[in-house]
């Protein structure tokens, strides 16, 4: 930490920081600085893919954040995950790869006024990184940094589960990343070989590590950014100060800074900086550098809906991991042939549908597993059941973040508002019947599958939306908190090049851009939006040479 100036200061090495430092730090001329919170990805179980059973709720991975008690599930609490070591989120999460719809990003162009942000015009950047284990094609990438693969196991519950979910109307789909993710299938993951994919080994090892203009800081948390008058009475985010553990220490960026701590951590850096809504930091004593009202504003999430099954004649997880010979069993394959269920994501079983015939597309995603628990974290029940758990994919229930003092070490307050609109309670109460018309169809009876969760005597809208306040949960997509905009809107935070409006050579590149939500999990689109920002960066640095 001797020579603290630098061109560019990436802040986060979570998904979208690990490929900026790596397409940043290519060019020898630029001096590069990343710096993480967490520690190094260097704890086995990352890379273990079920290990994100022991790094969600894990101090050495995980922030441990939780949200505020929330009106629409009843009063409850969320432990509300996110990445905590390099790679992030993707250290920690599902796995698995999905863009989205096409419609979610001509969304995004409309309400930029940006024809760049089409599908059309992102499909490029998603093919840019890709090695899609198929090859190449016009819908996909060969030869980049982000394995995608198919997973290494299938369970004939989750089969019967699809074919019943054919039978209920919905295709069969090999790929949901074509533009149009309609259908019912296995996902596909972010593995490599049976072992998790993280952004670190794809962007970060070894191309990085091995450049000279390259340096990266782990265990430092950035405390506030720095920002000063310029001679022409505009103003510009020079640095920041990091907290190493032992000291604060400046760091100076004479190109940009660009702020990727995540749609909590971004609006939360940004907000002890004194940028955003004036009334919030004017109440907490933060002086006021620029009033951006819409900073913590607009928290979207995928809030999912797990409703449980007991089945009978057919294996699932429950009663093949609470043996002591099952898990012999499970350890030795994963040992000889990385595959079964220690490789395996999550959610196994995909499906995209609609809740009810009046939508003109896909708006809800099922994620499907053959196991039941009452929480992340908490045992496997000691019955055989399989959950079929079922998100609204365009909410239109709106949350925040906020900060809660002026101290960098408080966690920020968060309260996700779920199910606070009757549209996002009637696609409740409407997909808990689309599932019981799915599990009702003859592929799964030889099973004979008894709803558990939330329970037959709950028929009315009225008792499936209070029932799903009790049984949802995270699926741990927050976006939104700093999001995109024209402008003349203002509640955007940053324009369609993800530059922050009012603050000279600061962007924010990080999920909490997007406007909206994608309609499916937002890893992958959060690693595109990535991509393009590196091109503009890079770009602007030509044009200025």
């Amino acid at each position: 930490m001797s020579d603290t100036s630098f061109d560019y200061v990436i802040i986060g090495a979570g998904t979208a920081g690990c490929l900026l430092a790596n397409r940043l730090s290519k060019d020898p001329a630029k001096r590069v600085l990343l710096i993480e919170a967490g520690r190094r990805d260097d704890y086995h179980w990352i890379h273990i893919p079920v290990g994100y059973l022991y790094c969600i709720g894990n101090p050495r991975t995980d922030w441990l954040y939780n949200t505020e008690p929330d009106p629409g599930l009843n009063g409850r609490r969320l432990r509300y995950p996110r990445g905590k070591t390099l790679g992030g989120c993707s250290s920690i999460n599902g796995m698995i790869y999905m863009r989205g719809q096409a419609r979610d990003y001509d969304q995004w162009a409309r309400l930029t006024g940006d024809a760049g942000w089409t599908w059309d015009s992102c499909l490029p950047y998603f093919k840019k990184h890709e090695d899609y284990y198929k090859g190449a094609d016009a819908m996909h990438g060969a030869g980049g940094e982000w394995r995608v693969e198919r997973q290494r196991l299938r369970w004939d519950v989750l089969d019967a589960f699809a074919q019943a979910a054919q039978q209920a109307g919905i295709p069969h789909s090999e790929d949901f990343n074509r533009g149009d993710n309609e259908g019912v299938g296995y996902f596909q993951v972010n593995q490599k070989q049976g072992w998790r994919w993280n952004t670190a080994k794809a962007f970060l090892r070894p191309v990085c590590y091995g450049r000279p203009n390259f340096e990266m800081w782990t265990n430092a948390q950035v405390a506030r950014l720095v920002v000063r008058p310029q001679a022409d009475g505009t103003m510009r985010c020079t640095g920041a100060e990091v907290w190493t553990g032992t000291e604060k220490v400046a760091v100076t960026a004479t190109r940009e800074v660009i702020l990727c701590a995540g749609s909590i951590g971004s609006p939360q850096i940004l907000q002890l900086s004194g940028i955003g809504p004036a009334p919030l930091l004017h109440g907490l004593g933060v002086p006021l550098v620029h009033d951006l009202p819409g900073v913590g504003a607009n928290l979207q999430d995928h809030l999912q809906i797990r409703a449980v099954f007991k089945v009978s004649g057919v294996e699932t997880l429950n009663t093949l991991a609470g043996s002591w010979w099952g898990k012999a069993r499970i350890g030795l394959e994963y040992a000889f042939k990385r595959s079964g269920p220690m490789s395996m994501a999550p959610s196994q079983l995909g499906a995209f549908t609609r809740s009810s015939p009046d939508h003109p597309y896909p708006n809800i995603e099922y994620h499907v597993q053959p196991l039941s628990l009452d929480a992340f974290g908490e045992p496997l029940h000691g019955f055989d059941a399989f959950t079929a758990s079922v998100c609204n994919l365009n909410p239109t229930s709106r949350g925040s973040v906020r900060i809660r003092s002026g101290k960098f070490e408080d966690a920020p307050l968060i309260a996700p508002n779920y199910l606070s609109t009757p549209e996002d309670r009637k696609v409740a109460a409407d997909s808990l019947r689309v599932t019981r018309r799915i599990v009702g169809q003859p592929a799964l009876a030889k099973y004979q599958p008894q709803e558990w969760k939330p329970g037959i005597e709950f028929e009315s809208d009225e008792d499936l939306a209070r029932l799903a306040g009790d049984i949802a949960t995270t699926i741990f997509h927050p976006v939104g908190t700093t999001r995109m905009g024209r402008d003349d809107d203002p509640m955007a935070v940053v324009d369609s090049q993800l530059r922050v409006r009012g603050i000279a050579g600061l962007r924010v590149v990080d999920a909490g851009v997007m406007p909206t939500i994608t309609s499916g999990n937002t890893n992958s689109p959060t690693l595109m939006l990535a991509e393009k920002a590196a091109d503009w960066i890079i770009r602007a640095a030509e044009a200025d040479a």
